[in-house]
């Protein structure tokens, strides 16, 4: 993957978003970045570049006392989502721009009208856990190997497990750190993973990190209701515009 410098320059800003929005509302990294990259490169290389910033901060994340829990808790729904990605290989690095821009905009506008929506599930007894879990962590994988996105059905079943909230802020980081080494290893499968796409993501490293410090400063300062509508507006118009490019080819 070649990377000209002024490729290079439009990445720093995007990153730079993508990770205040995450270290605002402890999600949407990945979802900013694949969405506003797709605009201008492949959604496979866009994913290349998403790993790194990715996962690290989702590391960061899943750190915290309640770790131990949530990985006897959820293993077979991680268990399943690097499974589900596997099974999706090829998807999103054999497929054309324009079948990946679609993909990609229609789980943007699935995940925003959620987003803005009142609708919640409802919360998962624990004993459908056991089936539920692995259907959820398989359909995310799956996805994630089509689109680079890995938020759906992921987020809203996590959501519905009624975990106290920075339980659930470490699930969706160990979550989110699964589906970024399955989708890595995807990647390197197909070939997309190479030198200048990891150099790439790399160097996408700083402005991401910067974005969350910023975004996790000003969060008590912000009023968190008011910047998710409007974060979910601007993906809903976001995968809307990504899916008509895609449809229209």
């Amino acid at each position: 993957m070649d990377l000209p410098l002024s490729l290079l320059a439009g990445i720093a800003p995007v990153f730079l978003l993508a990770g205040f929005t995450k270290g605002v509302t402890g999600l949407g990294l990945p979802t900013v970045g694949m969405g506003l990259l797709s605009l201008f490169m492949a959604p496979a290389q866009a994913a290349t570049l998403v790993i790194l910033p990715s996962l690290l901060t989702n590391f960061w994340q899943m750190t915290g006392h309640a770790l131990p829990g949530l990985l006897r808790r959820l293993w077979p729904m991680l268990l399943a989502t690097v499974l589900g990605c596997w099974a999706g290989r090829g998807v999103l690095t054999g497929g054309s721009a324009w079948v990946g821009q679609g993909a990609l905009g229609f789980v943007l506008v699935a995940y925003a009208l959620f987003g803005l929506s009142p609708l919640r599930l409802p919360s998962v007894p624990p004993r459908r856990e056991g089936w539920l879990g692995p259907l959820a962590g398989f359909c995310t994988g799956l996805l994630t190997a089509a689109t680079g996105v890995f938020v759906l059905p992921a987020v809203p079943y996590l959501q519905a497990l009624s975990l106290e909230r920075p339980a659930l802020m470490q699930a969706l980081g160990l979550s989110f750190t699964t589906s970024t080494l399955a989708l890595a290893a995807v990647l390197a499968d197909g070939g997309a993973l190479d030198g200048a796409g990891a150099t790439g993501s790399a160097l996408a490293l700083l402005p991401a990190l910067l974005g969350m410090a910023l975004g996790q400063w000003l969060q008590k300062r912000l009023r968190p209701a008011v910047f998710r509508r409007i974060f979910f507006g601007g993906l809903l118009l976001l995968g809307a515009h990504l899916l008509l490019r895609g449809l229209l080819g």
